[in-house]
Protein backbone atom coordinates (compact mmCIF):
# COMPACT_ATOMS: atom_id res chain seq x y z
CA UNK A 1 0.00 0.00 0.00
CA UNK A 2 1.20 3.28 -1.09
CA UNK A 3 0.47 6.43 0.56
CA UNK A 4 0.44 10.57 -0.26
CA UNK A 5 3.26 11.34 1.90
CA UNK A 6 3.99 14.69 4.01
CA UNK A 7 7.57 14.44 3.86
CA UNK A 8 8.35 17.93 1.94
CA UNK A 9 10.65 16.05 -0.54
CA UNK A 10 8.97 13.37 -1.93
CA UNK A 11 4.71 12.52 -3.03
CA UNK A 12 4.40 8.90 -1.76
CA UNK A 13 5.75 6.50 0.34
CA UNK A 14 5.62 3.05 -0.27
CA UNK A 15 6.81 -0.04 2.20
CA UNK A 16 7.19 -3.33 1.54
CA UNK A 17 8.29 -3.90 4.82
CA UNK A 18 7.87 -2.11 7.66
CA UNK A 19 9.94 -2.16 11.50
CA UNK A 20 13.04 -1.97 12.36
CA UNK A 21 15.50 -1.85 14.92
CA UNK A 22 17.85 1.27 16.70
CA UNK A 23 21.69 1.06 15.08
CA UNK A 24 23.10 4.96 15.89
CA UNK A 25 21.85 7.96 18.10
CA UNK A 26 19.43 9.17 14.91
CA UNK A 27 16.92 6.50 16.20
CA UNK A 28 16.62 7.42 19.69
CA UNK A 29 13.60 9.33 19.09
CA UNK A 30 12.76 7.59 15.93
CA UNK A 31 9.51 9.10 14.45
CA UNK A 32 8.66 5.88 12.46
CA UNK A 33 8.48 4.04 15.46
CA UNK A 34 6.05 5.85 17.43
CA UNK A 35 3.70 6.46 13.86
CA UNK A 36 4.30 2.35 14.29
CA UNK A 37 2.88 1.90 17.33
CA UNK A 38 -0.26 4.64 16.80
CA UNK A 39 -1.12 2.55 13.53
CA UNK A 40 -0.99 -0.88 15.77
CA UNK A 41 -3.46 0.56 18.11
CA UNK A 42 -5.64 1.68 15.19
CA UNK A 43 -5.47 -1.96 14.24
CA UNK A 44 -3.54 -0.89 10.57
CA UNK A 45 -2.95 -4.27 8.96
CA UNK A 46 0.81 -4.62 8.49
CA UNK A 47 1.30 -3.29 11.78
CA UNK A 48 -0.28 -6.04 14.24
CA UNK A 49 3.41 -6.32 16.15
CA UNK A 50 4.12 -2.61 15.99
CA UNK A 51 7.54 -1.61 15.26
CA UNK A 52 8.94 -5.38 14.70
CA UNK A 53 10.55 -5.74 11.17
CA UNK A 54 8.30 -7.42 9.04
CA UNK A 55 7.98 -8.47 5.24
CA UNK A 56 4.96 -7.75 3.22
CA UNK A 57 5.41 -9.66 -0.14
CA UNK A 58 1.32 -8.86 -1.04
CA UNK A 59 2.89 -5.01 -1.59
CA UNK A 60 5.45 -5.35 -3.57
CA UNK A 61 3.89 -4.60 -6.83
CA UNK A 62 1.57 -1.55 -6.19
CA UNK A 63 3.67 0.74 -7.40
CA UNK A 64 3.16 -1.30 -11.19
CA UNK A 65 -0.80 -0.44 -10.46
CA UNK A 66 -0.07 3.48 -10.42
CA UNK A 67 0.49 5.17 -13.98
CA UNK A 68 0.71 8.64 -13.43
CA UNK A 69 4.46 9.48 -12.44
CA UNK A 70 5.46 9.49 -8.36
CA UNK A 71 8.41 9.86 -6.40
CA UNK A 72 8.20 7.60 -3.67
CA UNK A 73 10.00 7.12 -0.52
CA UNK A 74 10.73 3.61 -0.17
CA UNK A 75 10.60 2.69 3.51
CA UNK A 76 10.00 4.87 5.31
CA UNK A 77 8.61 3.19 7.83
CA UNK A 78 11.52 0.72 7.66
CA UNK A 79 15.54 0.07 6.24
CA UNK A 80 15.12 -1.60 3.33
CA UNK A 81 18.83 -2.94 3.86
CA UNK A 82 18.21 -3.81 7.37
CA UNK A 83 20.19 -7.13 8.23
CA UNK A 84 16.44 -8.98 8.48
CA UNK A 85 15.50 -8.24 5.32
CA UNK A 86 17.19 -11.41 2.76
CA UNK A 87 19.17 -9.80 -0.71
CA UNK A 88 16.81 -12.25 -2.45
CA UNK A 89 13.82 -10.03 -0.96
CA UNK A 90 15.52 -6.62 -1.87
CA UNK A 91 15.84 -8.26 -5.51
CA UNK A 92 11.95 -8.19 -5.84
CA UNK A 93 11.80 -4.33 -4.26
CA UNK A 94 14.48 -3.34 -7.01
CA UNK A 95 12.79 -5.60 -9.78
CA UNK A 96 9.65 -3.40 -9.46
CA UNK A 97 11.81 -0.38 -9.39
CA UNK A 98 13.15 -1.58 -12.84
CA UNK A 99 9.54 -2.03 -13.93
CA UNK A 100 7.92 1.34 -13.44
CA UNK A 101 11.06 3.55 -15.51
CA UNK A 102 7.92 6.54 -15.29
CA UNK A 103 8.64 6.43 -11.23
CA UNK A 104 11.46 7.70 -9.01
CA UNK A 105 12.41 5.91 -5.82
CA UNK A 106 13.83 7.61 -3.18
CA UNK A 107 15.59 4.81 -0.88
CA UNK A 108 17.37 6.13 2.62
CA UNK A 109 19.43 3.74 4.80
CA UNK A 110 21.29 3.33 7.93
CA UNK A 111 23.06 0.66 6.43
CA UNK A 112 25.24 1.79 4.09
CA UNK A 113 27.92 -1.48 4.50
CA UNK A 114 24.96 -3.64 3.79
CA UNK A 115 23.61 -1.57 1.17
CA UNK A 116 27.34 -1.26 -0.70
CA UNK A 117 27.63 -4.78 -0.57
CA UNK A 118 24.15 -5.92 -1.96
CA UNK A 119 25.16 -3.49 -5.07
CA UNK A 120 28.73 -4.52 -5.07
CA UNK A 121 27.49 -7.12 -8.35
CA UNK A 122 23.89 -5.57 -9.29
CA UNK A 123 23.17 -2.39 -11.01
CA UNK A 124 21.38 0.18 -9.62
CA UNK A 125 18.25 0.86 -11.57
CA UNK A 126 18.31 4.43 -13.30
CA UNK A 127 15.21 5.69 -11.86
CA UNK A 128 16.80 4.62 -8.21
CA UNK A 129 18.62 7.43 -5.93
CA UNK A 130 19.95 5.81 -3.03
CA UNK A 131 21.12 7.88 0.40
CA UNK A 132 22.11 7.51 3.79
CA UNK A 133 21.32 9.18 6.75
CA UNK A 134 24.26 11.49 8.03
CA UNK A 135 23.02 12.59 11.82
CA UNK A 136 26.47 13.33 13.23
CA UNK A 137 30.61 12.59 12.69
CA UNK A 138 31.07 9.32 14.79
CA UNK A 139 28.29 7.17 12.63
CA UNK A 140 26.64 9.26 10.19
CA UNK A 141 29.64 10.25 8.48
CA UNK A 142 31.06 7.11 7.43
CA UNK A 143 28.39 6.14 5.83
CA UNK A 144 29.19 9.03 2.88
CA UNK A 145 31.91 6.81 1.58
CA UNK A 146 29.92 3.42 1.35
CA UNK A 147 27.36 5.43 -0.47
CA UNK A 148 29.78 6.49 -2.94
CA UNK A 149 31.10 2.66 -4.40
CA UNK A 150 27.60 2.45 -5.52
CA UNK A 151 27.06 3.40 -9.20
CA UNK A 152 23.79 5.42 -8.80
CA UNK A 153 22.63 8.09 -10.85
CA UNK A 154 21.66 9.92 -7.82
CA UNK A 155 23.30 9.75 -4.54
CA UNK A 156 21.58 11.88 -1.47
CA UNK A 157 22.47 12.46 2.11
CA UNK A 158 19.34 12.66 4.75
CA UNK A 159 21.65 15.36 7.32
CA UNK A 160 18.58 14.96 9.54
CA UNK A 161 17.98 15.18 12.52
CA UNK A 162 21.64 17.19 12.75
CA UNK A 163 22.52 16.37 15.80
CA UNK A 164 26.70 17.84 16.02
CA UNK A 165 28.51 20.00 13.91
CA UNK A 166 29.47 17.23 11.06
CA UNK A 167 32.63 19.32 10.15
CA UNK A 168 33.95 19.43 6.38
CA UNK A 169 32.39 16.49 3.80
CA UNK A 170 33.54 15.35 1.06
CA UNK A 171 30.92 15.40 -1.13
CA UNK A 172 32.82 14.19 -3.95
CA UNK A 173 29.82 12.19 -6.28
CA UNK A 174 27.19 13.10 -3.98
CA UNK A 175 24.07 15.22 -5.79
CA UNK A 176 21.44 15.97 -3.40
CA UNK A 177 21.87 17.21 0.35
CA UNK A 178 18.69 17.43 2.84
CA UNK A 179 19.40 18.97 6.34
CA UNK A 180 16.65 18.99 8.95
CA UNK A 181 16.50 19.38 13.04
CA UNK A 182 15.06 16.77 15.12
CA UNK A 183 11.22 17.34 15.72
CA UNK A 184 8.81 16.07 18.82
CA UNK A 185 8.69 16.16 22.75
CA UNK A 186 12.20 15.19 22.93
CA UNK A 187 13.92 17.00 20.24
CA UNK A 188 17.43 17.29 20.62
CA UNK A 189 18.98 21.13 19.16
CA UNK A 190 20.73 21.79 16.06
CA UNK A 191 22.48 24.96 16.20
CA UNK A 192 22.37 27.77 12.73
CA UNK A 193 25.83 27.55 12.45
CA UNK A 194 25.86 23.48 11.86
CA UNK A 195 23.34 23.63 9.11
CA UNK A 196 24.79 26.66 7.78
CA UNK A 197 27.95 25.26 7.13
CA UNK A 198 26.24 22.34 4.99
CA UNK A 199 24.99 24.79 3.01
CA UNK A 200 27.79 26.67 1.82
CA UNK A 201 29.55 23.47 1.05
CA UNK A 202 26.71 21.91 -1.35
CA UNK A 203 27.29 25.91 -2.72
CA UNK A 204 30.64 25.62 -2.79
CA UNK A 205 30.50 21.66 -4.19
CA UNK A 206 27.58 22.24 -6.61
CA UNK A 207 25.01 20.22 -5.04
CA UNK A 208 21.69 20.67 -4.73
CA UNK A 209 20.93 21.55 -0.79
CA UNK A 210 16.79 20.91 0.41
CA UNK A 211 16.10 22.56 3.99
CA UNK A 212 13.70 20.24 5.28
CA UNK A 213 12.65 21.84 8.80
CA UNK A 214 14.12 23.43 12.42
CA UNK A 215 12.29 21.00 13.94
CA UNK A 216 11.69 21.75 17.46
CA UNK A 217 13.51 23.94 18.58
CA UNK A 218 13.86 27.48 16.45
CA UNK A 219 16.69 29.20 14.89
CA UNK A 220 16.51 31.60 18.11
CA UNK A 221 17.73 28.52 20.61
CA UNK A 222 13.79 28.54 21.53
CA UNK A 223 12.12 25.06 22.11
CA UNK A 224 8.20 25.60 20.37
CA UNK A 225 6.25 23.71 18.06
CA UNK A 226 7.80 22.89 14.82
CA UNK A 227 5.06 24.74 12.37
CA UNK A 228 6.46 27.88 14.47
CA UNK A 229 9.61 27.40 13.90
CA UNK A 230 9.14 27.60 10.03
CA UNK A 231 11.84 26.28 6.95
CA UNK A 232 14.26 29.22 6.30
CA UNK A 233 17.80 29.25 6.78
CA UNK A 234 19.71 32.65 6.22
CA UNK A 235 16.22 34.78 5.37
CA UNK A 236 15.06 32.11 2.21
CA UNK A 237 13.65 28.44 1.37
CA UNK A 238 16.36 25.94 0.58
CA UNK A 239 13.92 23.15 -2.00
CA UNK A 240 16.48 22.40 -4.24
CA UNK A 241 16.43 18.96 -5.98
CA UNK A 242 18.99 17.25 -8.08
CA UNK A 243 17.26 17.77 -11.21
CA UNK A 244 18.11 21.53 -10.66
CA UNK A 245 21.97 21.09 -10.93
CA UNK A 246 24.15 19.40 -13.14
CA UNK A 247 24.80 15.67 -12.53
CA UNK A 248 28.21 14.73 -13.59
Amino acid sequence: MATTSKIEWTEQTWNPTTGCTKISPGCTHCYAETMARRLQAMGTKGYENAFQLRLIPERLDDPLKRKKPTTYFVNSMSDVFHEGVPFDYIDMIFATIAKTPHHTYQILTKRADRMAEYFANRDVPQNAWLGVSVEDKKYGVPRIDYLRTVNAHIRFLSVEPLLDDVGELNLKDIHWVIVGGESGPKARPMKPEWAESIRDQCEEAGVAFFFKQWGGWGADGVKRAKKYNGRELRGRTWDQMPDSVVIL
